[in-house]
């Protein structure tokens, strides 16, 4: 067999069905045609293979980087992270970008990372109050986004600041409708897409301001954040640094890849203790007495249960067999994150939130991926347990919280987030 089933569709019905209605869609997919399908979709267009297995995904993350390329795979995101980005490169050029970018990501960085993360969390919890209807999502979006501006960017001044947030927030909400102006290049000059590119311009703008301006600090040697880090990366042997160019495509990677998906898992992760009282009780007790692996390991099951992006994706240069299917070159490979986060024998009793099982239970390899997998997993992992971790301890030492309806996934950009915004009520302990 040369591809898994699929629709016969055209490639514009396809498409279609695909940004505007992706999850009844893929739903829909997996009742017809099982756990591994091939869809088409522009522009190309291209043909996806999406596959669930632990065995056929092993595959693809342990497959020779020039066979499968993930940079090609991603080019849909060009537009905004740019030609250098860490997400869109390949071989030579990715390994050179992520040399350069790991030492800032490392478990000695992050754990001086983890002081202003800590005091950021506590300045957005301090504006809470009993009884307040929290509108999960917006907050956790607020903070993350501070923790990108200050922790990753290491902005300080206000000024700049205050000129960053509404503008990022602009970058960030992407519809739709507006990630088909990301596809088409037409699109661009015209009404919303033409604002919305703008808008991205003036982002750059600040930023470029930034790295020249980081760059003439006498000091720079002793800043911590991520972006000081990564301007002093690089210089000796074959491992020249990054350029401006890069720089700002690399921060605007960490932005984009970072920030709301980080602020979704924890808005999930919130409403399931919410529903979960018992398991809120024993996260609870963790956070009262420090045990960090409890309450990290709910984070990690708010996002087996919700995954913020579904799958990931690699371009093959060559002919590849994984599983049964014998995968001509050009073919995007498409390792499922949601198909295999629901399979019952990767997770038992997968629709239920049960945090225990990330320290009681033996995870097989290539079935929990938010961050994907193989020399392709994403840089920021550690980063983003870091800080959700520290911002849940912080919540939990001093609220419970309660939800009073169900909540339902919806996508936003590349992003599946809470349809209603994960309100959970605040009850101070």
């Amino acid at each position: 067999m040369s591809l898994p089933p699929g629709p016969r569709w055209p490639a514009s019905v396809q498409t279609v069905a695909f940004l505007a209605f992706r999850e009844p869609f893929t739903r829909m997919l997996v009742r017809r045609y099982g756990a591994a399908y091939t869809i088409r979709i522009h522009p190309g267009p291209r043909t996806i293979a999406t596959i669930s297995a632990p065995e056929q995904i092993r595959q693809v993350f342990a497959g020779d980087p020039r066979d499968f390329h993930a940079g090609e795979g991603n080019q849909v995101l060009r537009p905004v992270m740019g030609d250098h980005s860490v997400l869109l490169t390949d071989e030579a050029e990715h390994l050179r970008a992520r040399k350069l970018l790991m030492p800032a990501f490392n478990g000695a960085s992050l754990r001086s990372y983890r002081g202003l993360v800590e005091t950021l969390a506590k300045a957005e919890v301090d504006r809470w109050h009993d009884g307040q209807r929290l509108v999960t999502h917006d907050r956790m979006n607020a903070l993350t986004l501070e923790v990108i501006l200050q922790v990753v960017f290491g902005v300080t001044d206000e000024r700049t600041l205050g000129a960053l947030r509404p503008r990022i927030r602009r970058m960030v909400e992407i519809d739709p409708v507006m990630f088909v102006g990301w596809i088409f290049p037409r699109l661009r000059s015209y009404g919303r897409w033409r604002r919305y590119f703008d808008n991205q311009a003036e982002v750059d703008r600040l930023l470029y301001a930034e790295i020249t301006a980081r760059r003439q600090v006498s000091d720079l040697d002793t800043r911590t954040d991520v972006l000081s880090r990564l301007l002093q990366a690089g210089g000796d042997g074959d491992l020249p640094p990054l350029t401006d160019e890069e720089l700002r495509d690399q921060l605007v990677t960490l932005l984009l890849a970072g920030h709301e998906t980080t602020a979704s898992a924890l808005s999930w992760t919130l409403h399931e203790l919410g529903a979960n009282p018992d398991v809120q009780e024993e996260a609870l007790r963790a956070a009262d007495t420090g045990d960090d692996a409890f309450v990290e390991a709910c984070l990690k099951e708010g996002m087996r249960r919700h995954p913020v992006i579904d799958s990931v994706v690699r371009r093959l240069t060559t002919p590849q067999r994984v599983g049964p299917w014998d995968l001509p070159a050009g073919t995007v490979v498409s390792p499922s994150i949601a198909g295999a986060h629901f399979t019952y024998a990767n997770f038992p009793e997968p629709a239920r939130f049960r945090p225990r099982r990330f320290l009681d239970d033996d995870i097989a390899p290539n079935t929990w991926l938010p961050f994907g997998g193989g020399v392709r997993r994403c840089i920021g992992a550690g980063f983003s347990l870091m800080e959700g971790t520290a911002v849940l301890k912080e919540i939990l030492t001093r609220y419970r919280v309660s939800v009073d309806a169900e909540e339902v996934s919806t996508l936003r950009n590349i992003t599946h987030v809470p349809k209603h915004k994960a309100v959970v009520t605040l009850h101070s302990r």
